[in-house]
């Protein structure tokens, strides 16, 4: 019987650029393999490879997807064999802690032809710069968008009633912990539950909460301590001693998204869009912030407000996107040129080779 399969982001394209939280999510791995090589080179498909495997062996597995290919992965971890293998080429560089021991560099790089790739040069140079610029417009986009979001929030931020909200989470805290604690320090991961991807936003809150006993879908608008509320829950939890994985936004990775504590099966998320859920679940429950927090009235209030500054904010999240679109278009075009230059029979016995040091590690 196959195992389970989590899947999630652990680094992404935010309106504060590249960011990743990759550390978090290796920490107390045993073994990690850390891919090195060019566009087109197999790492994904290495990776996916080696974890469908393990997976059909039934072990769970996590899944670690790129927000930047939507097809690809960035990673696999089989946490109960504490084993990893990722992508650590640019942007997300893994720094080995202990180089031999834990940490083993692959080089994906011994199965190309240099010398066709040197013929290409000018043709690879020109195109990884037409990427690095694509990139850099989708930041600045995002950073538009996040400042227009900041003038979004602050109408409900004015009309909060911040010891209601207060209450409101104490009320939570009370009841989903009622008081209980366990002697030992607490695992936190910090990870994405989705991405903004060249295929718009993409999220894995279906797949993350399953098979949890209560899910709380917090509905709200921006600025109603949506994320306030998460970041407390997250750490009643970790005072607590309980392994907690913390999901953070992929828009603003300063804000959260959902907190998760499956020693006691629960999940709470913000439950709007591009993440918007209803219940499915009879134990599924919605957290209302506007309706228990903000002045009734709020949004008649200043309806021609909220309208501009939404559709200033979609605009840009639009434009946004379509970089990250173009970067992924030139992207391929880039992996063509490593494609047309690789042995994949070498790739084949390179990840042959890891397999069978992952078996070496479980005897």
């Amino acid at each position: 019987m196959a195992g389970k399969v989590k899947n999630y982001y652990a680094a992404g394209n935010t309106a504060r650029g590249f960011y990743s939280l990759f550390e978090s999510n290796l920490q107390g791995l045993d073994r990690l393999f850390i891919l090195k090589g060019g566009p087109g080179t197999g790492k994904s498909t290495l990776m996916k490879q080696i974890g469908e495997e393990w997976n059909e062996k039934g072990f769970d597995i996590e899944f670690i997807h790129c927000a930047s290919d939507n097809g690809s992965i960035d990673g696999v971890i089989i946490p109960s064999l504490k084993v990893g293998i990722v992508d650590g080429t640019s942007p997300h560089v893994i720094e080995p802690k202990a180089p031999g021991a834990i940490e083993e560099y692959v080089h994906l790089g011994v199965a190309w032809n240099t010398d066709l790739l040197t013929s290409q040069k000018e043709k690879i140079v020109e195109v990884t710069t037409k990427i690095e610029q694509s990139f850099q417009a989708a930041y600045s986009h995002f950073e538009e968008a996040l400042r227009i979001h900041d003038e979004w929030e602050r109408f409900y931020i004015q009309n909060m009633d911040f010891q209601k909200a207060n209450e409101l989470t104490d009320r939570l805290i009370s009841s989903l912990f009622q008081g209980k604690e366990l002697r030992k320090k607490a695992d936190v991961r910090h990870r994405f539950l989705g991405a903004a991807t060249p295929k718009g936003a993409v999220d894995f809150v279906p797949n993350l909460t399953e098979g949890l006993a209560k899910r709380y879908l917090i509905k709200g608008r921006p600025g109603s301590g949506k994320s306030t509320m998460l970041k407390k829950l997250a750490a009643a939890a970790e005072q607590r001693g309980f392994d907690v994985e913390v999901y953070h936004c992929g828009f603003d990775p300063n804000s959260l998204d959902m907190v998760i504590v499956r020693e006691l099966g629960f999940a709470i998320f913000d439950s709007t869009a591009p993440h918007e859920y209803f219940p499915e679940h009879n134990s599924d429950e919605i957290v209302d912030m506007y309706g228990t927090i903000i002045t009734f009235g709020t949004d008649e209030k200043y309806e021609a407000e909220l309208k501009d500054v939404a559709s200033r904010y979609s605009t840009k999240m639009k434009e946004a996107i379509a970089c990250l679109a173009q970067a992924k278009a030139h992207h391929d075009q880039l992996e063509n040129y490593y494609i047309e230059a690789m042995d994949f029979t070498k790739v084949d016995e390179i990840k042959e080779q890891v397999a069978r040091e992952i078996t070496k590690w479980t005897t």
